[in-house]
């Protein structure tokens, strides 16, 4: 069963079955569920980092936490028991515990950065070219199936406004960091901090800050949807008072949140105005003022799922304004100055430190270079097949998780669509697949990723020219909706029309002799 000592290595490559980019929360939930579901295949997990956790493992900024509850944003496959809003720290150890307990570890391979990924038809193999960073070595992969889990953003380059240099960034005289980059040893206690983005990190950080700063402003172009609530789910803590168990609990309370969290999506595109101001009534409730003010600083200007919508547990944001500590400013930056900036409309801000919260650049596969049979891919030319595979580019599958519901429901729903077609291939002796058109879609319309009307982040909106295509036929686009998605990837025929296999023998038998250059 996926025995680490059968995968097979030499001076020249190491050779596995399926090779898994990336130990975050999506790699290491795949990788489980191969392990669980095909366990005849020889697999690697090659990440960059010199430890696991992904995103959870790059953002170290004070309060850093998820906005999804962890009964979705768990996995299925281990409960969580913990509050539903949880830190870093707790997921990093959540996802430590199945790592251990699974045995995933010694599949793993610490930093190592890809450089190359390259398929050739002829073999039925990617070869993928890698750096070792503690010592600089150039080493080769070779695998059959390449998963991969690597994320859609930079981690290591931030997303800054370009104007800002020419607006006098270099001016400034205080201390300047993208959250992205926070150290967690700096010290921030009796500072005075601007904020500048309005965000879900923005919504994390403000509360902690104002717990030690001298004051935090917090400054936005335009003001973010917030959804406040305590952080506990009444159901959970029911069930366990009664003796339920875990696995249990789990389950149903997944279940319960998963339904809520589609009846809301429902009423926000059906009465947005009205979940508005239910929104409205849980700020008054946290705060204590049934006069609380929201414009013009909490009204925002998009519709209220357009963008994902920020968590705010126990409304530690507007209970920081409320209570002096957080000063919120709508405005935009006429120029930085050296004590802090000046707005649009004239408003001085002073601050020793600010923070820019304004999000992260896009990255598709993570920036690596792709072959196929020796032509580059240019993934804006490719069409997608239900965000998961892409025309043109064989064997190999792309987590890309929900921005409305919990990134990780969708890590487990691919873990059984992928591991079901490579046993599919397994059993049937074929080593190739790719996704084409059928003849009906030969003359659909092929557009963008997503509609700007149906989801429209900046970051997205910003490099959606570099991502790849979708068609006007429910198989091919990703629809963002976990809810329709759960009643119909499951049923998915690997036999269809659109899947096309080939090859002599089965996946899981080819040898590394047969790598090519990459």
């Amino acid at each position: 069963m996926n025995v680490v000592g059968d995968i097979e290595s030499d001076a020249v490559a190491t050779h596995v079955d399926v090779l898994i980019v990336g130990a975050g929360i999506s790699g290491i939930g795949s990788a489980y569920h191969l392990q669980e579901q095909c366990p005849w295949a020889r697999y690697a997990i090659l990440e960059m980092k010199d430890t696991f956790g992904g995103t959870w493992d790059t953002h170290k900024y004070p309060g850093v936490r998820s906005d999804s509850d962890l009964y979705t944003f768990g996995y299925r496959f281990k409960p969580w028991v913990g509050a539903p809003i949880a830190s870093a720290g707790e997921i990093l150890k959540y996802m430590g515990e199945v790592i251990e307990e699974n045995g995933i570890d010694e599949h793993i391979r610490y930093g190592h950065r890809i450089t190359s990924c390259a398929y050739a038809r002829d073999t039925g193999l990617w070869t993928v070219a890698a750096t070792r960073l503690e010592d600089g070595a150039e080493l080769t992969f070779t695998c059959n199936f390449l998963w991969m889990c690597q994320g859609y953003y930079d981690h290591e380059n931030p997303y800054l406004p370009p104007e800002w240099q020419e607006k006098g960034l270099a001016d400034f005289q205080g201390d300047f960091v993208h959250a992205q980059e926070w150290d967690p040893d700096y010290d921030y206690e009796g500072k005075r901090i601007l904020v500048i983005g309005s965000g879900a990190t923005a919504a994390t950080v403000v509360p902690a800050f104002a717990e030690k700063a001298a004051h935090v402003t917090m400054l936005q172009r335009s003001p973010t949807y917030f959804f406040c609530s305590e952080n506990k789910n009444e159901l959970a803590d029911r069930l366990r008072e009664i003796g339920v168990d875990e696995p249990t609990v789990h389950r149903i309370v997944r279940q319960q949140i998963m339904y809520d969290q589609d009846q809301l999506t429902r009423r926000c595109q059906k009465e947005p105005d009205v979940v508005f101001e239910e929104l409205k009534e849980l700020v008054r409730a946290f705060t204590g003022k049934p006069d609380f003010e929201f414009e013009p600083h909490f009204t925002p200007k998009y519709r209220v799922w357009q963008q994902r919508l920020a968590f705010c547990p126990d409304g530690d944001v507007f209970r920081a304004a409320v209570d002096g500590n957080l000063t919120v400013v709508t405005d935009t930056i006429e120029r930085f100055t050296e004590t802090g900036v000046t707005t649009s409309s004239g408003e001085e801000i002073e601050a020793d430190l600010i923070v820019a919260c304004t999000g992260f650049n896009l990255l598709v596969m993570g920036g690596i270079p792709f072959t196929v049979d020796g032509e580059r891919v240019d993934w804006s030319d490719t069409v997608t097949y239900r965000g998961m595979m892409f025309t043109g580019v064989p064997n190999m599958a792309w987590v890309m998780g929900y921005f409305r519901a919990s990134w990780t429901l969708r890590v487990d729903m691919m873990g059984d669509f992928v591991c079901g077609m490579l046993n599919h291939m397994h059993g049937r002796g074929v080593d190739r697949v790719e996704v084409q058109f059928r003849p009906e879609d030969r003359e659909m319309d092929i557009l963008p990723w997503i509609e700007a009307e149906n989801f429209n982040p900046g970051y997205l909106m910003r490099g959606l020219d570099a991502m790849p295509r979708r068609g006007d036929k429910s198989e091919w686009r990703h629809n963002q909706d976990y809810w329709r998605e759960r009643e119909e990837i499951p049923r998915i025929s690997y036999d269809a029309p659109e899947f096309v296999y080939s090859g002599e023998r089965s996946i899981g038998t080819k040898k590394k002799e047969q790598a090519v250059t990459a």
